[in-house]
């Protein structure tokens, strides 16, 4: 295994695979390296001595600046370098790039639903939608009275059977015999009980908007619902609405007709103030959600080309190896993905600072340069206006483990990217309908990334993390991918494939990549399910286009 990687030749940084202590001597390179004080794992230190306001180069691009002197063999920190990124501007562009060989790949599908439209689902899932958060309660009565009933759990690995307690009571059971009884039942025994063996689940969407604040958020928050009605891994839904706020019914039908003008699947909305009570409101959601199972219930997956998947690029909790190892690996499943003819969604809009120039050069059309270079402009202007800034992305996560500034952190997150053209540039809610690269503009927070990759029509995440974050979506799986096999060792439970191996030298990007793409088919099947759908992480934050970085 390496000790250090120095990832492009114009760099001035170097990456520590390894610890160093402070004396050690690295003899790789021209000249033997003394370090200047320890360096951990996955830290980067200076390749030559550095004056004050220089410019840190990482990935061959600008990743930030010198505040102070900075010796040869020194860890680059937060006290000696400050964010820095390049201008960007539409020019020429350059589209050439190596096509992956996708031979391994030709001819193989996935198990998927068609629906009328087109689109192929790699889930069937009943929806039950609030238009307001004060149908949220009317909601959880709804998932109270139906899931378990119907075979479903919230959490698939296990639920704890208290039906086996009171019958054991009931039966003049001591309370010795009853501190004995097995009450854990297995996801997949419960699974194998579901009254609709064809519907995955029913998913709850419970939120905190669509009245107050700005009508701007609640147009938006239909936009986002209407995304997810029209998902392809979504069968139908179920929507609730109070009637008197902001997100109106007609404002939700609106958006769906503008995404999927001939939308064709079961779809019941019921009003709380036309009905004549509570009690009749709930009663009406749950059998019109009954009866839209048993309808979608009758959609069986058949095989489907791998151009039908829709796949959403994503990271959170990155370390200091995601841009080196899990990112790129990702990148080139991206760049399979869509030579086969597929597309991919690149998201989190301010964890692409300071790779604008290369984003740019990469789109097809004026009209997706532009876009894009207008996009990040307004976002970065309105996070200024609040007395934040792109350069306050990174976590203390991030920081402690390697990642200083927001455009080293940015130059690593492009990676999920590959090597693709970008085929079409989208505000969030915006539909991916173009095969090959997406650049759909969303927070960098995780999950109100996440949430907008599934609302633009993504039917699989893969999530890349190098500190481990437990978190999925509702009606998108997400394979989450370690960039480092520490974490894949210690998260084992939330891990799907360990990037690791990369960086051990084991596998290459090109591997990884390739057995990544390998799982992902099998996910798409049904035939394995994710971590995070197995722990029923369901995580739905709409974002209020307000400053979230």
């Amino acid at each position: 295994m390496a000790e250090v990687l120095k990832i492009h030749p114009a760099d001035n940084v170097i990456v520590a695979l390894r610890d160093f202590r402070a004396g050690d001597v690295l003899a790789t390179g021209p000249t033997p390296l003394r370090f200047a004080e320890d360096v951990p794992t996955k830290h980067k230190f200076a390749e030559r001595d550095f004056a004050v306001g220089e410019i840190i180069t990482m990935y061959g691009v600008t990743v930030g600046k010198t505040l102070c002197p900075v010796p040869r063999g020194t860890r680059i920190t937060t006290e000696n370098v400050v964010h820095a990124s390049s201008d960007y501007a539409v020019g020429e562009r350059r589209l050439d790039w190596e096509v992956p060989d996708v031979s391994a790949f030709t001819g193989r599908t996935f198990d998927g639903y068609h629906r009328a439209d087109g689109q192929v689902g790699t889930r069937n899932y009943w929806l039950v939608i609030p238009l307001v958060f004060c149908e949220n309660r009317n909601v959880d009565v709804i998932r109270s009275a139906m899931l378990e009933k119907l075979g479903y759990v919230t959490d698939k690995a296990f639920s704890v059977d208290v039906d086996a307690l009171i019958q054991r009571y009931r039966g003049g059971s001591t309370a010795a015999e009853i501190l004995q009884t097995d009450i854990l039942r297995s996801g997949d025994e419960l699974q194998r009980n579901r009254v609709f063996p064809n519907v995955d689940g029913i998913k709850f969407l419970t939120h905190q908007g669509g009245c107050g604040g700005i009508r701007r958020d609640s147009e938006a928050l239909c936009r986002l619902l209407a995304g997810y009605l029209n998902n392809p891994n979504v069968a139908g839904g179920t929507v609730l609405s109070l009637g008197c706020q902001n997100a109106q019914i007609g404002v939700l039908r609106d958006a769906l007709d503008r995404i999927s003008p001939d939308f064709r699947k079961p779809l019941h909305i019921l009003e709380q103030q036309a009905s004549t009570s509570e009690r009749d409101f709930i009663a009406d959601g749950v059998r019109a959600t009954f009866t839209g199972l048993m309808e979608v219930d009758r959609v069986t997956r058949s095989p489907a080309e791998l151009r039908h998947l829709t796949l959403g690029l994503e990271c959170g909790g990155s370390d200091g190896f995601s841009g080196i190892s899990a990112n790129p690996a990702l990148g080139y499943t991206s760049d399979l993905l869509v030579t086969l003819g597929g597309k991919a969604i690149l998201s989190e809009f301010p964890e692409l600072n300071g790779v604008e120039q290369e984003l740019l050069n990469r789109c097809v059309t004026d009209a997706a340069a532009e876009k894009f270079a207008h996009l990040m402009r307004s976002y970065s202007k309105r996070a200024e206006e609040v007395g934040s800034a792109f350069s306050m992305n990174p976590s203390p996560g991030n920081i402690r483990d390697g990642l200083i500034t927001d455009a080293m952190k940015s130059a690593g997150a492009a990676k999920k990217g590959g090597t693709s053209p970008v085929v079409d540039v989208l505000d969030y809610t915006e539909p991916a309908t173009r095969p090959g690269l997406n650049l759909l503009c969303t927070p960098g927070n995780d999950v109100e990334s996440t949430t907008g990759l599934a609302g633009s029509g993504a039917n699989l995440i893969v999530f890349t993390t190098g500190l481990g974050t437990p978190t999925g979506n509702p009606v998108a799986p997400v394979v989450k991918m370690a960039s480092n096999t520490v974490l894949a060792e210690r998260m084992a439970d939330i891990i799907d494939i360990n990037a690791g191996t990369v960086i051990s030298g084991e596998d290459t990007i090109r591997t990884k990549g390739e057995e990544l793409l390998d799982l992902l088919i099998e996910v798409a099947s049904g035939r394995r399910l994710t971590r995070a759908e197995r722990l029923g992480q369901d995580d739905f934050i709409p974002w209020k286009r307000g400053v979230s970085l």
